[in-house]
């Protein structure tokens, strides 16, 4: 266990080639679940925690962590599930979603796998969590569970979507072409439905897609009927998490391809730090925002869409 422990910091540091580093933990039960390694700051066994008044019943209580006060969510609670009950053998996952650091309670914490984005598959229908599910993969043939953080984030403290009326009022008087749509690529439906709701401020039409395979298919089809994508697609806004094909691997393909490689692309996601700039540059993607800020992100956009003009 504290092979783990020391080794998750230096593995954050890590730069990618295409694939996917999960801290695999389990909650109550027997089935395991996993977080990406570059939202992990820390794992720790769970400190005393203090309650506060009025908080959201999934949250167990703060923690006072290297000066830093730090609420900690019952992800069995979050998911579902029953209450983690013994504190003192469970572990906190200290991670940074959204621009804000969370501690995530959890039962029981493994190791480190090392896997590929295309062994990340989205959810099967009809699972009893599936809600709160954004991917699965496989390991010694079980499924690992990969959650949706954002979901459960947004249910404990919702964010406002919408963007400013003082932003609101600038964005659609730049863009000309009304014809042309916005489309965004993200595996969270929360997340999904937050981009939108603030780009809708562009007035410009929005088209969807779940993850970056389904994204390439989608743009290849509209070049295919344009002749170059931007024809009708103003700018690409893709998360970088994705099962099937991550936002890395899809702006690189976008790039390398003659009638989509004019298209903006715009990387949108909790990820942050030195190791994501260096790898928008690598992939060749035009700009970055850390989420959530929908005056930030709408702002961007619109900039991309005036270039495209």
């Amino acid at each position: 266990m504290s092979g783990i422990l020391d080794s998750v910091n230096q593995r954050t540091q890590l730069v990618g080639q295409n694939r996917l580093e999960l801290l695999l933990f389990r909650l109550n039960g027997r089935q395991r679940f996993g977080i990406n390694v570059f939202k992990v700051r820390e794992v720790l066994q769970c400190p005393p925690l203090t309650s506060i008044p009025k908080q959201n019943s999934l949250v167990r209580g703060v923690a006072h962590i290297r000066g830093q006060t730090i609420s900690v969510i019952d992800l069995s609670m979050a998911t579902g599930g029953r209450k983690i009950e013994d504190l003192q053998s469970a572990f906190i996952v200290i991670a940074e979603y959204n621009r804000s650091v969370q501690g995530f309670l959890v039962g029981a914490v493994e190791r480190i796998i090392n896997t590929n984005w295309d062994a990340i598959m989205p959810p099967p229908k009809g699972t009893g969590r599936a809600s709160y599910l954004t991917a699965v993969t496989e390991m010694d043939n079980e499924l690992i569970e990969i959650l949706d953080v954002e979901k459960i984030l947004n249910e404990i403290s919702p964010l406002n979507a919408e963007v400013s009326p003082e932003v609101a009022s600038t964005l659609t008087q730049q863009v000309n072409n009304k014809e042309k749509i916005i489309f965004i690529a993200d595996d969270s439906s929360v997340a999904r439905s937050q981009v939108r709701k603030a780009l809708t401020a562009l007035g410009l039409e929005i088209e969807l897609a779940k993850n970056g395979l389904e994204a390439l298919k989608r743009l290849k089809e509209i070049a295919a009927e344009t002749g170059d994508v931007t024809d009708k697609v103003g700018v690409l806004v893709s998360d970088i998490e994705m099962p099937e094909m991550d936002g890395y691997t899809l702006t690189a393909e976008i790039k390398n391809t003659p009638e989509l490689q004019n298209l903006h692309v715009v990387l949108h996601t909790s990820l942050s730090g030195v190791f994501n700039q260096a790898m928008v540059k690598k992939v060749g993607a035009d700009d970055f925002i850390a989420k959530f800020h929908p005056d930030e992100l709408a702002t961007a956009v619109q900039k991309w869409l005036v270039e495209a003009q």
